[in-house]
């Protein structure tokens, strides 16, 4: 079950947007002692109204490696920024945020992963060899959180063609896939290949 927890207004270098917070599991009854207990939290960053068609959308897994400690093994933290900034030009927008690390396989494998890269696997490479398909994510969660908002459908920012495969199925009507490339370094240039020619993201 997912339930809208918490809302308030967020400054931002991007502008203020509204934070929505939603938990998984069951609602009701948490006590000091129980917070975060047997509960997921995703966010909505949302700016405008936007309820309706065609609304500029990013649905975006998280990734403490890129966005909070800085690493340059991924384009994620880029990807989460130039997402914000564009529906701040845009004035209307939705950027949905879950809690899937490492494509689905949590923090710990990542990492692991991260170690099978240093020698010599890819990033499919290396969730394969540990046991996990090349990408566990799933996007029921952020099709409930579209429809919660009103979202009638989307303007998809993303370069992978399974997450809008993925929200189809999940009951997202999707009218158009922005590209989202932000720019590739020495660090991340094999991750990105990787992504392209074993994933199937657009080039």
């Amino acid at each position: 079950m997912l339930t809208r927890y918490s809302d308030a207004r967020l400054p931002t270098p991007h502008g203020e947007f509204r934070v929505v917070v939603y938990r998984t599991g069951e609602p009701g009854g948490l006590g000091a002692s129980a917070v975060g207990l047997a509960h997921e939290e995703h966010v909505a960053m949302v700016l405008g109204d936007v309820t309706g068609p065609a609304v500029l959308t990013r649905v975006h897994s998280s990734c403490f490696t890129g966005e909070v400690m800085g690493s340059l093994r991924c384009d994620c933290r880029a990807q989460l920024d130039a997402a914000l900034a564009r529906i701040a030009r845009e004035g209307r927008g939705v950027l949905v945020y879950l809690v899937q690390e490492g494509r689905g396989i949590g923090l710990g494998n990542k990492v692991r992963a991260y170690h099978l890269q240093d020698e010599g696997h890819d990033t499919v490479e290396a969730n394969l060899a540990l046991g996990f398909d090349a990408d566990a994510r799933g996007y029921d969660v952020a099709a409930d959180i579209l429809r919660d908002l009103g979202v009638a459908s989307v303007r998809l920012m993303t370069n992978n063609p399974k997450k809008r495969a993925g929200l189809e199925q999940a009951g997202v009507r999707v009218d158009a896939l922005e590209a989202h490339w932000v720019g590739e370094s020495e660090h991340n240039a094999d991750y990105l290949e990787a992504k392209r020619l074993k994933l199937g993201h657009l080039p």
